[in-house]
């Protein structure tokens, strides 16, 4: 095998590790802005749902993506086991593990919507359904040879097959579960259920962070012209100007520099930077992620409002700025990473008119509309036949981790008093 074909293989295995490190960096997200009765379970069930979503890709999932098939979903390549080498470009295995990480992300994602109140078979049930059903069908759509490939749609890593693809089917699931005990007054106002460990939470924060070079980078699919270097100087410049915008924003707006708002707009500017890191200018990058930034504030007060209980803010990070992320390639896209390489148009301000940015928001539409409905239509048919998807009022109290695991996260902070407050 030719140096630099090596290279290339190894280069995307370890953006193939760093992509599946960003679990640990959610398992830290989730527990540390949740409470610590649940924090248990939520480790656990990210790393038992990674391995359903695992097999169920390995036996379906890649093939519905990947495979011979038409524009709605591949057909072939079932159960894979390809162990050839190349002389050019990616071996089988390789592709295959890289492009494995991502439908794990995506099912995360869409589990922030189950937080503190679904029950463990619910996990379970969807894992399966969403790893077979959901991600592959839009991943096949815009990367596997589909019919928005086809229309030129540009997300160089995900911002909607990953983020909006997980973050719409968390939408389903929150409105399935309805929103926490205590979430809600009766006369309509929210209260705040503040999660235990604000270092948990940037820790995962900055987990994901690195993770996404990964992410990104790792979809240049390649070293030789060294273009990865760029993504990742996109990436970065995206993700720091997120996390000022969103500071600055609560601080003016709130009188306080709120830290769940700002490690938002680090994670508000990674997604939105996600579908244009390879196509866009480093200037471009950070107006981007600046938007991000803005955008997630408001987003999630726009969801308190409207009575829908986002435990981790998955609808607002991975969901609205997930859109945002995936219609900027049609204004910010230049024409060296786009049309001169047969990848799209470019983008409204580099003379492409409006183009590219009309197939963005068909893509966006479709695949949102897409993930919505199939996964509530799961959710809803699991809710009838399991007798409900969500915990009994004691076991929300109790606290996931001994209702469904029998023991609690941190045992030696919750005295026998404490288990009977809820606390």
């Amino acid at each position: 095998m030719d140096a630099t074909v090596l290279m290339d293989n190894l280069w995307v295995i370890i953006g193939t590790i760093l992509v599946f490190f960003m679990l640990g960096g959610f398992i830290l997200l989730e527990a540390g802005s949740t409470r610590m009765k649940n924090a248990g379970h939520i480790a656990g069930k990210t790393i038992f749902t990674a391995g359903i979503g695992a097999l169920v890709f390995w036996a379906v999932g890649y093939g519905f993506i990947y495979g011979e098939g038409n524009a709605f979903i591949g057909l072939s390549n079932f159960f894979y086991g390809d162990a050839s080498t190349v002389e050019e470009g990616l071996a089988p295995a390789v592709d295959f593990m890289f492009q494995m990480m991502f439908a794990l992300v995506s099912l995360t994602i869409a589990f922030g919507g189950f937080a503190e109140r679904a029950k463990l078979s619910a996990y379970v049930i969807f894992a399966i359904l969403f790893s077979a059903f959901v991600y592959p069908v839009v991943a096949h759509w815009i990367w596997g040879g589909g019919w928005l490939g086809e229309h030129g749609k540009q997300d160089f890593a995900g911002s909607t097959v990953v983020h909006l693809t997980g973050a719409m089917a968390a939408l389903a699931a929150t409105m399935i579960l309805k929103p926490r005990i205590g979430k809600y007054n009766k006369d309509g106002s929210a209260n705040n259920i503040a999660g235990h460990n604000q270092v948990f939470t940037a820790l995962g924060v900055l987990v994901l962070w690195v993770g996404w070079f990964g992410f990104n980078a790792g979809s240049t699919f390649g070293v030789a012209d060294a273009f990865f270097g760029f993504v990742a100087l996109n990436t970065q410049l995206a993700a720091g100007a997120g996390a000022v915008a969103a500071m600055f924003i609560a601080w003016v707006v709130t009188g306080k520099a709120d830290i769940p708002t700002t490690l938002n707009g680090a994670l508000a500017g990674l997604v939105a930077i996600t579908a244009s890191c390879g196509f866009v200018e480093p200037w471009a990058a950070v107006v981007i992620g600046l938007v991000g930034g803005l955008m997630v504030f408001y987003s999630m007060k726009l969801f308190d409002k409207a009575k829908i209980d986002d435990p981790i803010f998955a609808l607002s990070v991975h969901g609205t700025v997930g859109v945002w992320g995936t219609l900027s390639n049609g204004l910010f896209a230049v024409p060296a990473l786009s049309t001169d390489i047969d990848w799209g148009q470019a983008g409204l301000f580099y003379g492409g008119g409006f183009t590219q940015l009309g197939v963005q928001a068909m893509g966006v539409a479709a695949s949102g509309v897409y993930a919505f409905v199939v996964s509530y239509i799961i959710l809803k048919v699991m809710n009838a036949v399991m007798g409900g998807i969500r915990v009994t009022e004691e076991e929300e109290i109790i606290g996931l981790d001994l209702s469904e695991h029998g023991s609690y996260g941190y045992p030696e902070s919750m005295p026998k008093h404490k288990e009977k407050a809820g606390v």
